[in-house]
């Protein structure tokens, strides 16, 4: 299967009102700007998006939004997954019927499935809809890990399974991930999660990120691609050197949603910074702490 998901995804954030419910303007400004800035695709309901603190309903409301919006400018990826596989098919159906491009599932994160049965999760998502499927791994949140020799296994038997976020701060993970995974089926795509592994999944022969700065900082990300491309790896360290201090703003809270939408707002994108609980407004001094970190990477 021929996989379009390559470059640099910024896993968008949701934004709300004061009463919690989508802010569609917002939204859309959001939206806008990311496209502008040459990102390669977007993800909607990822960790970024809030979609742990939304109901079902709320999810495929601000999923068809969300798809309508980008009309077509770009493939989008909807974040499906869920602690039960049944939901995860309901909502990964509904992405497919609202022309959603591909899915990204992470892996139910409250009981250690076996191996047979995190296979069979995958499996009856898959055998569901027609759209491709990226993997979430994310090990710190879900607490199991979803390794290389398993995914190697899930691909082998499910050609709709195309790729992964590797949300995890191991390069011998992603290495292993790339080597074994890809060598077998080329088009299998790998991105980093963490945004500080970029410039290390490329080099290695991964395809790309889904980081969670590019919904404020797309501009380095997507300048390290396109620098890979170019072979330009001079251009490459300059901005990784710059990308790096950008990590330092998700340790100002979690969750940290409310860091990056301030980010955002800072950098002149007109959204609100609301967050659903149990997330919460940042204080003064935070505020003053992103902003010290935006101009170190001189973003502002």
């Amino acid at each position: 299967m021929t996989v379009s998901f390559r470059g640099i995804i910024p896993p968008v954030c949701t934004v709300f009102d004061e009463n919690g419910k989508l802010d569609r303007t917002g939204m859309g400004n959001l939206i806008d700007f990311l496209i502008d800035s040459g990102v390669n695709g977007l993800l909607f309901l990822g960790s970024s998006g809030e979609f742990s603190q939304i109901s079902a309903e709320e999810r495929k409301e601000i999923a068809a939004f969300a798809v309508n919006y980008v009309n077509g400018r770009l493939p989008v990826l909807i974040g499906t997954g869920s602690l039960g596989t049944r939901e995860a098919v309901q909502l990964t159906k509904h992405a497919e019927d609202i022309g959603a491009d591909g899915v990204l599932v992470v892996n139910p994160y409250y009981w250690p499935l076996s191996e047979e049965n995190l296979l069979n999760h995958y499996i009856s998502i898959a055998d569901s809809v027609q759209l491709p499927i990226l993997l979430y791994n994310f090990p710190e949140l879900t607490g199991q890990d979803l390794s290389p020799d398993f995914v190697l296994k899930l691909v082998d038997r499910c050609s709709r399974i195309a790729g992964i976020k590797e949300t995890i701060d191991q390069a011998g993970h992603i290495r292993e991930m790339i080597l074994k995974v890809k060598s077998k089926h080329p088009d299998f795509a790998v991105f980093s999660g963490y945004d500080d592994h970029l410039f290390n999944t490329l080099a290695l022969g991964g395809d790309g990120a889904i980081p969670g700065t590019a919904n404020f900082a797309p501009e380095l990300a997507t300048g390290i691609y396109q620098a890979f491309q170019d072979n330009d790896m001079e251009q490459a360290v300059q901005l990784h050197r710059r990308l790096a201090y950008l990590p330092l703003l998700f340790k100002l809270d979690s969750p940290f949603m409310n860091v990056i939408k301030e980010a955002a707002k800072l950098r002149g994108v007109d959204i609100g910074t609301h967050v659903l609980p149990p997330g919460k407004q940042l204080t003064r001094d935070k505020k003053g702490e992103i902003e010290k970190i935006l101009k170190q990477a001189l973003l502002l």
